[in-house]
């Protein structure tokens, strides 16, 4: 559950931040919030598919074993 809540959150960020960077493709601060929130949910969802299951495990995992 803590993983959608942190892709939800980076992403509406990351909407913004892309937003401020194309001023003239901005859906305004709303709309870049929204449109990061599904973009962040939905890239996450895709990542772990692809990955296979939990990313954020896997790189715990990879990352204690270099000890």
């Amino acid at each position: 559950m803590e993983q959608m809540i942190i892709q939800a959150i980076s992403g509406a960020v990351g909407g913004n931040i892309a937003g401020a960077a194309a001023k003239d493709q901005s859906l305004g601060t709303t709309g870049n919030s929204i449109a990061g929130l599904i973009g962040g949910l939905g890239g996450g969802a895709l990542l772990g598919n692809i990955m296979g299951g939990d990313v954020a495990g896997a790189a715990a995992d990879a990352a204690g074993g270099l000890d």
